[in-house]
């Protein structure tokens, strides 16, 4: 039985229906749009796989486009403390790249990018069940960070499907569903308003705007189709 994770108003925690739902740039639109707020943002990627080499070290793109996004701008290591550069799940890539996902880095991690802003936006891996380790759920940082929980639905065929499923198990895991995001992944879906319209009548929250589908997103554009949630 998972205990109840209390929604907290200084952060949020970014999920996706699955991987390409459009978690990135829903992040960044969030951040902009807190930024339009006058408040401090910044973005928080605790795990990434994929990453390319750097002078610095090991980057991830993803990463990066939070890194941007945020004002403050915080150190690469706090935003992001693990980055394995094999493009797999995050078990399979620590695994690959020798480094063992503990929760007390990313802990410490979050404080510090805490202390330097008035929220932060944490973008999960996949979709709500892609596992951080054998042992480490997101739900389990969720709930040390009592982070409130955006549901990202990547707009195309199957999404009723994929958002009911991870509404149920992101409540199921006791934790808070404060909002969802319509991402247009799919500029050829068939009956997207219509699928919106069924979305909104089935989903225990708030229905945040959609993301128009883009080639090239521009989240600082997209912030202004968002409504906060907090």
């Amino acid at each position: 039985m998972q205990t109840h994770c209390p929604a907290v108003t200084d952060r949020l925690y970014v999920t996706g229906t699955d991987t390409g739902a459009g978690k990135t740039v829903a992040s960044c639109a969030l951040l902009h749009a807190f930024r339009a707020r006058g408040l401090r943002a910044v973005g928080m990627k605790p795990v990434a796989s994929g990453c390319t080499r750097a002078d610095e070290g090991w980057r991830n793109e993803d990463a990066l486009a939070l890194q941007a996004a945020s004002d403050p701008r915080p150190a690469y290591d706090d935003l992001n403390p693990f980055a394995m550069p094999e493009p797999l799940a995050p078990e399979l890539a620590a695994r690959a790249a020798g480094v063992e996902i503990a929760l007390p880095p990313l802990q410490a991690a979050f404080a510090r990018l805490r202390a330097q802003s008035d929220i932060v936006v944490v973008e999960g891996v996949g979709g709500w069940a892609a596992p951080l380790t054998a042992t480490l759920d997101q739900r389990d940082l969720v709930h040390a960070l009592r982070l409130p929980v955006v549901l990202v639905i990547g707009m195309r065929l199957g999404c009723l499907n994929h958002a009911r499923l991870s509404a149920a198990a992101i409540a199921a895991d006791g934790c808070d569903l404060v909002g969802w995001i319509a991402s247009e992944v799919d500029p050829d879906m068939a009956c997207r308003e219509e699928n919106l319209q069924l979305l909104a009548a089935r989903l225990p929250a708030p229905f945040l705007g959609r993301m128009p589908y883009a080639p090239d997103p521009q989240p600082a554009r997209m912030a202004a189709q968002l409504t906060l949630p907090l």
